[in-house]
């Protein structure tokens, strides 16, 4: 890696913010958009998903991808 590059990251830090704001429980998350609890578990460790839970997620909870993460540097 050289100096240039930039090593970063993403934080669904705003997606449980969100749940905690809307009084929602995750396992309550999980059934309603339909994904498994081990997809969970990876955005709660900033680990990759496929993009088609974080799109369920959005659907589900009637916001936009910039709603529930971010990249951090």
């Amino acid at each position: 890696m050289n100096e240039d590059e930039v090593v970063s990251k993403i934080s669904y830090i705003k997606l449980f913010k969100l749940l905690l704001d809307r009084k929602m429980k995750k396992g309550d998350l999980c059934s309603a958009a339909g994904i498994s609890h081990s997809s969970l578990a990876k955005l709660g460790k900033g680990d990759n998903v496929n993009t088609d839970v974080l799109v369920r997620i959005c659907l589900t909870l009637g916001v936009e991808l910039e709603d529930i993460m971010e990249l951090e540097k």
